[in-house]
């Protein structure tokens, strides 16, 4: 499966680290396996994993700042691989940096690039700023911003000279728009990622490389009867409408063909299943996370499912067809090697920023994903597919890690105990993060 980047090692690093941190007598989740060290010391050093070894053996710097792991457990921090981050102006961006390294999340990619990103991206490699290390796209292309194929090739170069590190794909683009960016993109090795364009299909993004699918755009309507005309009908929000209508035999095909391109998913689960599930919108808006957003937006969010739920043609039952059916096509792609990414679409639909994350794990679980298959999709599958440094608890390794207070081997659930985050080696305690969170309760526009 291809990776997306390999050049971030180019960024300079230009942070002034303190003394050592030592995590004293704790658990090591290494996400190498699915196994579990316990009694362990891990010393942090000038940001990168330094020692990992047993309690009664490794030797605590003298300047070291100690850190309890006592029956506490320490694995890699998490990605969020379908972001979105506000321009460098917005009031916003303190508080979702705040929320995602809160709930462990030390890289997020996101999907919907400005130029201020550019910046953004290495204040916050360098420590200029508090937040997790930032993928960025460029500023999306979609049938609204791209005039034709010559015009999509010119804005890939533009953006591959900019600086970004992959391109966004949103609806709307003709056949000929997407293959000549996707021929452009190729051509001088860029990635291009997001979604579907109703005009080539998930076969048409696959035969050109697409790097990644989001929100498995476009899966649905590829399981629909070979019969089926597509002249036109409305499928709703991604094809929700028609999953009463699809052949789920289908799915060994699309899935083996997926699998074959090398082109990884962000399912972003949480996104599609709060949206058409039967959960009620005061109980989703009344949730404790939903505090720390403006209440503006949470009534927004309410306002989007009302909106579903009485949508023509939405039934509860269909909704519930399309949970299934997205469920079966995750745990398919799972079991036949196509890569999956962890990833919620936040700030979106009752997806509050890191809490969402948490969502996600959950609901990959109960699309039959083990805890820790579904951990990798946040932890090994992103460093693999970015080519960055992390993603285990190795020596060598850099230090983006999270210390929760229990196993979430064994309950998914328990990767929301955050006990404290080391964002590329900065200790951030519980205590910290907590003081950090409480400028945004029930904070209003």
């Amino acid at each position: 499966m291809r990776r997306l980047l390999a050049t971030l090692s180019i960024f300079a690093f230009n942070v002034v680290f303190a003394a050592p941190t030592a995590f004293l007598n704790v658990n090591v989740i290494p996400m190498t396996g699915e196994t579990v060290i316990e009694a362990q010391t891990v010393i942090v050093e000038d940001g990168v994993v330094a020692v990992i070894g047993d309690v009664d053996t490794v030797p605590v710097p003298k300047d070291a700042q100690v850190v309890d792991g006592t029956d506490r457990y320490l694995m890699p921090g998490l990605a969020e691989m379908h972001a979105h981050v506000p321009d460098v102006g917005s009031q916003n961006l303190d508080r979702i940096f705040t929320l995602f390294v809160a709930n462990g999340v030390t890289t997020i990619r996101g999907m919907l690039g400005r130029p201020s990103h550019l910046v953004l991206r290495q204040e916050l490699i360098d420590g200029g700023r508090f937040g997790p290390r930032l993928i960025t796209s460029g500023p999306s292309l979609n049938g609204n911003s791209v005039n034709g194929p010559a015009d999509g090739a010119r804005k890939v170069r533009s953006q591959h000279a900019a600086g970004y590190d992959f391109l966004k794909i949103h609806p709307g683009l003709t056949a000929s728009e997407f293959n000549a960016i996707a021929e452009a993109a190729n051509e001088i090795g860029m990635p291009f990622a997001g979604h579907v364009p109703a005009s080539v299909g998930v076969t048409g993004a696959l035969n050109v490389g697409m790097a990644t699918i989001d929100h498995l755009d476009g899966y649905i309507a590829a399981l629909m009867p070979t019969d089926t005309d597509r002249s036109g009908g409305y499928g709703g929000f991604f094809d929700v409408l028609l999953a009463d209508q699809v052949d789920p035999a289908g799915i060994e095909g699309i899935v083996m063909q997926t699998a074959a391109a090398g082109t990884w998913n962000v399912p972003t689960q949480s996104l599609i299943e709060q949206l058409v599930n039967e959960v009620s919108v005061s109980d989703l808006g009344g949730r404790p996370d939903m505090r720390y957003m403006p209440r503006s937006t949470v009534q927004q969010w309410t306002d989007a499912k009302e909106d579903q739920l009485n949508e023509r043609g939405f039934t509860p039952a269909i909704g519930d067809r399309a949970i299934q059916i997205r469920r079966q096509i995750i745990l398919a792609l799972h079991e036949a090697g196509a890569g999956l990414l962890l990833g919620s679409d936040a700030p979106q639909i009752f997806n509050v920023p890191g809490f969402s994350v948490h969502e996600e794990l959950g609901f990959l679980v109960a699309a039959g994903l083990t805890p820790f298959e579904a951990l990798s999709t946040g932890t090994t599958a992103p460093a693999k597919f970015l080519g960055i440094n992390t993603g285990t608890v190795e020596t060598g390794k850099d230090a983006d890690l999270v210390l929760l207070n229990a196993n979430p081997f064994a309950d998914i659930s328990n990767s929301r105990r955050v006990h404290g985050v080391m964002v590329r080696g900065v200790w951030h305690s519980h205590s910290d993060l907590e003081q950090r969170l409480s400028e945004f309760l029930s904070a209003d526009e």
